[in-house]
């Protein structure tokens, strides 16, 4: 049968043979498929549209030619469809192919600050010298911070400026010697304790400061307790973190708990005491402060200061770290800076 109906079928049929010759990806086929078999404007899906009004005679005979032509067409699509989507999968294939004798990505392991590094040394040293670890609040009550410690109201330390206050009666600790006082009260001598901890100041950032740093204190309290307990065990602990080489210095002070005081210096750790840049070319370097505990702390603990001394010192652990390691900043160690961390 030959009509005006069937040949227009056959002349959508060859313009699809011709556009599916010229698809050369996904979306060029997409756009082809939408132009013959589209619901609203495609060419096949019109035509079929038009069924009404071809002669009853001839629709039979329509209606068979038109579904073979939509059948072909689909088939034809989707063998392309298959084809490029082939095509995509094996150039994806290509350019993300791994070459499997390569290393692989390492997952980065977690590491320890270096101050947790430099705290964990300092206590080994001190446990391995009898000391037990103590720690305590650093939300901190002015009486423990202050009045324990022999500070008077009007002593410079106690100034807004130098302090932060929670209330008139609440500190962010300065020090780590409130734990000392804490650790008194609940026990009698002998005392023997190292209390490392974080401390705040109201220091502005620089190289050699910040407000919130970490300090280790170390008490001994017993009977018959001397300076040169004090001098020997300083001695003892500067040569087991520095080295063996390293020598101490006591040079007098004043601190309000310790009586005699005595700033501690040890030898120059970059000139070994030949002198240098850092150490001024004097060859020692200040490190802490110390001496006996002032026999009115003991008032405050209820200890009987005719029968028991002791002695008492303390040092920043940035500072000592820094010291040993070389470090002119200490701002690095809260900078985050992966090239530095890693280097511990």
């Amino acid at each position: 049968m030959s009509s005006e109906w069937i040949g227009q079928l056959r002349s959508i049929e060859q313009q699809f043979d011709r556009e599916r010759e010229s698809a050369a990806d996904l979306r060029s086929l997409e756009e082809v498929k939408n132009r013959f078999l589209s619901r609203k404007s495609g060419l096949l899906t019109l035509q079929l549209q038009n069924v009404r009004n071809v002669p009853a005679a001839e629709r039979a005979e329509f209606g068979r030619i038109a579904n073979e032509i939509k059948g072909r067409i689909e088939t034809a699509l989707e063998a392309l469809q298959q084809k490029f989507s082939d095509a995509d999968a094996t150039a994806a294939l290509e350019r993300e192919r791994l070459d499997v004798t390569l290393p692989g990505n390492r997952r980065r392991i977690g590491h320890i600050h270096p101050l947790t590094l430099a705290r964990q040394e300092i206590e080994d040293i001190f446990i391995s010298m009898g000391y037990t670890v103590e720690d305590g609040p650093e939300v901190e009550k002015t009486y423990y911070n202050f009045e324990a410690l022999n500070i008077p109201a009007s002593h410079p330390a106690r100034d807004p400026k130098d302090t932060f206050y929670v209330s008139d009666d609440v500190v962010l600790r300065t020090h780590t010697s409130p734990v000392q006082v804490r650790t008194m009260e609940k026990m009698q001598p002998p005392v023997r304790i190292i209390c490392p901890g974080r401390v705040y100041r109201r220091d502005a950032a620089d190289a050699t400061h910040t407000p919130m740093f970490h300090q280790f204190e170390c008490l001994l309290v017993d009977e018959g307790i001397t300076f040169s307990d004090l001098k020997g065990t300083l001695e003892r602990f500067h040569k087991l973190y520095f080295g063996e080489k390293t020598e101490t210095r006591l040079r007098p002070s004043f601190f309000p708990f310790t009586e005699p005081s005595a700033e501690v210096d040890v030898s120059c750790v970059f000139c070994g005491r030949k002198g240098c840049r850092v150490c001024k070319h004097s060859g020692w370097i200040e490190v802490m402060g110390s001496g006996l505990v002032n026999p009115r702390l003991f008032e405050f603990v209820k200890y009987d200061a005719s029968r028991y001394t002791g002695f008492a010192f303390g040092g920043g652990i940035e500072r000592y770290h820094a010291l040993k390691y070389g470090i002119n900043d200490i701002q690095l160690y809260y900078q985050n800076d992966m090239r530095f961390l890693e280097q511990f």
